[in-house]
């Protein structure tokens, strides 16, 4: 199984604030929509309640602390490797927030598909630093700003060396 990050982050590694988005970027959700249709999404409660709903489409997995909680078209489990025993035989998983997720995810993940947003911005969650000497860029597409996406950003692929 290949486990797989799928991020935005800002010039200063935000990821949100307040539980939301510090960005509209429609580029970047249809990129995550193609890149994560038919697979199966890991992600933290909170990430999942700032969605509020099961994304279709999608195998949805939280991962709770709460061993009482239950959501309906989400499986839920209360750690990481209890959600990847349960999806070790998937070629590919992707992990989508937030902060403790991603973490924890981290050191066991071999790519990471970052939209990188060319803003700095007021946060209070952020992804980690990454160590430049553990990923190579396989892919990059840069896209400057237009009407409907009013920040740069850049699409780009990494994998783990």
């Amino acid at each position: 199984m290949i486990l797989s990050i799928v991020v935005a982050i800002s010039e200063n590694n935000a990821i949100g604030k307040d539980n939301k988005l510090l960005w509209h970027l429609p580029a970047d959700l249809k990129h995550f929509k193609e890149t994560t249709s038919g697979h199966t999404i890991i992600m933290g409660r909170k990430t999942y309640e700032s969605i509020g709903r099961p994304l279709p489409n999608r195998r949805n997995i939280v991962i709770t602390r709460n061993s009482e909680l239950a959501l309906e078209g989400v499986e839920v489990y209360n750690g990481m490797e209890q959600a990847l025993t349960q999806c070790r035989n998937e070629a590919e998983v992707f992990i989508i927030g937030g902060a403790e997720i991603y973490k924890h995810a981290l050191k066991h993940a071999s790519k990471i598909y970052l939209t990188r947003v060319h803003e700095t911005y007021e946060a209070d969650t952020f992804f980690p630093e990454l160590e430049p000497e553990s990923w190579t860029e396989t892919q990059v597409e840069h896209y400057q700003p237009e009407a409907k996406n009013p920040v740069a950003y850049t699409f780009s692929i990494l994998q783990r060396n």
